[in-house]
């Protein structure tokens, strides 16, 4: 049974004529009849019954009618959602983001998408170094803020914005008197890295940094996230270089110091599968870059 031939019977219930039903349908009535015929041979059974007042439904073209009109009507229910989905409108957004970005850009993302995807499904799921590459390719996340962008052939990834490199340090250190470190201050100090060894190389903008001036750091630790850099800083284990907007999620006892002779900052970008084709990534990256604006 098609929905083409429940819209002509659909048609010709509410009308109680052929002819009117034709009419409405704006199709010739002859091949109207035969698509009723077909029906009712189809069902086994009369759906109508004939007299010169008209066409009166049979208790079982009754039973079809309440039944065909809600096909009918779910069925153009999937073809609006599907044509939401497919220009954006509707769907669902699993947003990744990586812990140094949550307090800075959460706030000020999430009601920047509420606005302009309302009737897009969202979710967040949080990230670290180690996560974020596969919940993209596992698709359990459609699109992830990064610092600094993944590096895969299956992900794309555009930069929306940066952040300035900053020494994180405990409030007691000698360091933390001053209003700018200059680099040269760190040459033999302990290094709380990021990230663990077996991952791609985040703070390579760090290395950078440290290289360019000529400074060698001893890593202490390696860890996955800034907080557990910041706490292993809290606990006096050494010194991390980390994103201004790690500050906004410091602990007590934690300062961040600007340097006196460096400006290197630290990419963030928006990635997502190369192989998904959706609108949602356009508005997405909108709302991700008047977000990351205002940082």
């Amino acid at each position: 049974m098609d929905l083409r031939r429940l819209r002509y019977f659909v048609a010709v219930a509410e009308a109680r004529s052929v002819g009117k039903a034709a009419e409405r349908l704006r199709m010739a009535q002859p091949p109207l009849s035969v698509q009723i015929r077909k029906l009712e041979s189809e069902i086994g059974t009369a759906l109508f019954r004939r007299d010169a007042r008209g066409m009166d439904l049979t208790e079982a073209g009754q039973a079809l009618l309440s039944r065909a009109s809600a096909a009918l009507a779910l069925a153009e229910e999937g073809a609006e959602s599907a044509r939401a989905v497919a220009a954006g409108r509707r769907g669902r957004l699993a947003v990744g983001y990586m812990f140094v970005l949550a307090n800075a850009v959460l706030p000020r993302l999430v009601p920047e998408l509420r606005r302009s995807l309302p009737e897009v499904d969202l979710e967040f799921v949080e990230l670290s170094a180690s996560t974020r590459e596969a919940r993209l390719l596992d698709r359990t996340v459609t699109a992830a803020l990064c610092m600094p962008a993944i590096r895969h052939p299956e992900i794309q990834a555009v930069q929306i914005g940066s952040q300035p490199l900053r020494l994180a340090l405990p409030a007691r250190s000698s360091l933390a008197r001053l209003t700018a470190v200059p680099v040269s201050r760190l040459e033999g100090r302990p290094l709380v890295s990021l990230p663990r060894p077996d991952e791609e190389p985040a703070s390579s903008a760090v290395a950078a940094l440290l290289r360019r001036h000529g400074v060698v750091m001893p890593i202490s630790s390696r860890v996955e996230t800034v907080h557990s850099a910041m706490s292993l800083v809290l606990a006096g284990e050494g010194l991390a270089i980390l994103p201004a907007c790690a500050a906004l999620g410091a602990p007590r006892g934690i300062v961040f110091r600007p340097f006196l002779d460096a400006t290197d900052a630290i990419e963030i970008a928006v990635c997502w599968r190369r192989d998904f084709e959706s609108p949602l990534i356009r508005d997405f990256l909108k709302c991700a870059g008047k977000a990351v604006a205002r940082l």
